[in-house]
């Protein structure tokens, strides 16, 4: 009998929710649970890292792969008992293969009082593309896919819009990752979900920083509007090295942050530069001087992580994925995580509500425009797609790796007729998008294929592209005017609906084999001071070698 029982209360375990986890909410610049106690962040980060391709065409070092953890229920079966021995809270995701099954992980989590952010990107063509950034329509569909399928769990804290894109050189991509975040809220609360919605910030200089902070939960129409601003402000933070103190380490972020008016966390922590690590940068994180500004943080990683400072990790894996193996650093964590006791102020009836300031002016630090992209139309790119003049028919099936090259051909074709790609630009530095920038890239192809193909006089050489390119012959409109008549206003914002049909976001390649194997290749990336490289966020969508100015973001 108890054989026949165990499978049963196995089952039970993983896919029985019986009693939901409570939501967490956010009150003006604080998390609560249902009692409307303070909650929080108690975690680590939980992602193993991906395979990095070092080369010219990657100078973001980002992975060219990864494993998604929520879907490997064998790993997850195996990491939970040292998960409660950390007695860790939340626990953060990267990256996730939203065609993948994840009841085993979430519902085996939520059963054991974990709450899990997860980041909406995905490496290389899955975020918003630091050297020619845009808020479009593959990327939002991504992100609806995944929020689609994670809707169902109980323990989703928040989704993050993005980790790391912005960097101190790179500050006009704020608008992009605000312009999600807007998007993201909109389409959440139209589900009735309550879902928060956050973004993880590399640690940059104070200025630059509490600029981004700021900028992500301002509002740009000086109306107390929250619906552009994030719920919580993620900052990865390496400053407490070491046998360090609150004076040397964190004082000085804390005052910067002293009036910030939505959630503040650290995303991640932990520096590696002074071992062992002493992680007692946990008793002022959840102690009375920092809890008045911070809701907790995540400690980087639980799974091995390479870097140019040295090995983060708390376990490793064995090679068949089924064994677990603690060190010191796992031992230390969980003896300072057992000291933590939460300060229960203030209560959510105390605390007051967040107020949404007018984003100021751009700055020579910060040159982040106060205009926002508009939400991406999926019904407007496909009307210019289906009367578009040269369409982009690829002749092999891994258009991500020709995409670019081809674009740029094109922007320099059009560039020696005396033409531009403007209308496939963004600049979020000046405020300016084109009429097509929120089009995936396959459509802004087209779009400049057929520009270059109509001012050839249409000679259908000029649309061959080395066989990528096919004449419409019905088709006698202009591109131009095909894209004025089906996106007669680019910047509007709506609420976005379901996505019909499977993401356009080619995934890159998932490790995950259903064996139960969690570790992933060897990732790269410092995690402290000014070295710091992001390990999984700064997505390389397509890798362009750009020529043309009128196609590069300034």
């Amino acid at each position: 009998m108890l054989s026949i029982l165990q499978p049963l209360l196995l089952f039970s375990a993983l896919y029985l929710n019986v009693e939901a986890l409570p939501q967490i909410t956010r009150t003006g610049r604080y998390l609560f649970d249902t009692s409307g106690n303070r909650f929080y962040i108690k975690g680590v980060a939980y992602q193993p890292p991906g395979v990095v391709i070092q080369s010219a065409d990657n100078p973001f070092g980002t992975p060219s792969t990864f494993t998604d953890p929520l879907a490997d229920t064998a790993g997850c079966q195996r990491d939970l008992p040292f998960l409660k021995q950390l007695g860790v809270n939340t626990i953060r995701s990267y990256a996730v293969n939203s065609s993948l099954n994840h009841d085993g992980c979430m519902n085996l989590f939520s059963q054991n009082n974990i709450y899990v952010i997860l980041d909406l990107e995905l490496p290389l063509n899955g975020s918003i593309n630091p050297l020619a950034p845009a808020w479009s329509t593959n990327l939002l569909d991504e992100y609806i896919t995944t929020m689609e399928v994670f809707s169902k769990y109980d323990n989703v804290l928040a989704f993050n819009v993005g980790n790391e894109v912005v960097q101190s050189s790179t500050t006009g991509i704020a608008p992009f990752i605000k312009s999600a975040a807007r998007d993201v809220k909109a389409y959440l609360a139209s589900t009735g979900a309550k879902t928060l919605v956050g973004y993880g910030s590399i640690d940059m200089a104070t200025d630059v920083k509490s600029a981004l902070a700021n900028f992500l939960s301002c509002d740009p129409t000086g109306q107390n509007d929250g619906s552009t601003s994030i719920d919580l402000f993620g900052l990865n933070n390496y400053e407490w090295c070491g046998a360090s103190t609150f004076e040397d380490s964190y004082a000085g972020v804390t005052n910067a942050f002293a009036n910030y008016n939505v959630v503040a966390y650290f995303a991640e922590f932990g520096c590696i530069t002074k071992p062992p690590r002493l992680w007692t940068e946990t008793e002022a994180l959840f102690g009375s001087q920092m809890t008045t500004v911070w809701s907790g943080g995540l400690a980087f990683s639980y799974f091995p992580s390479v870097s140019n400072d040295g090995q983060f990790g708390l376990v490793n894996i064995s090679a068949d994925g089924s064994t677990v193996t603690t060190g010191s650093d796992f031992n230390t964590l969980q003896t300072e995580y057992a000291k933590v006791s939460f300060i229960n102020t203030p209560t959510q009836a105390a605390a007051p509500a967040a107020a949404f300031p007018s984003c100021a002016a751009p700055t020579s630090d910060f040159v982040a425009a106060n205009v926002l992209p508009g939400t991406p139309s999926e019904s407007a790119c496909d009307c210019v797609k289906s009367a578009l003049s040269c369409e982009f028919t690829p002749a092999t099936t891994n258009t991500s790796a020709i995409i670019g090259s081809l674009t740029d051909l094109a922007c320099q074709f059009l560039g020696q007729a005396s033409l531009n790609c403007n209308d496939i630009s963004s600049n979020g530095t000046t405020g300016v998008f084109g009429v097509m920038a929120q089009c995936d890239p396959s459509v802004k192809l087209s779009y400049v294929m057929s520009l270059y193909y109509e001012s050839q006089n249409r000679n259908a050489m000029a649309c061959s592209f080395a066989g990528n390119g096919t004449v419409n012959a019905a088709v006698t409109a202009s591109a131009s005017s095909v894209a004025s008549s089906c996106i007669a206003s680019p910047s509007s914002v709506f609420t976005p609906s379901a996505v019909s049909t499977p993401s356009q976001v080619t995934q890159p390649p998932n490790t995950n084999t259903g064996s139960g194997g969690s570790s992933g290749g060897s990732g790269s990336g410092s995690k402290s001071g000014a070295e710091t490289q992001a390990v999984y966020g700064v997505g390389m969508m397509v890798v362009i070698s750009l020529v043309s100015a009128a196609w590069t973001f300034a």
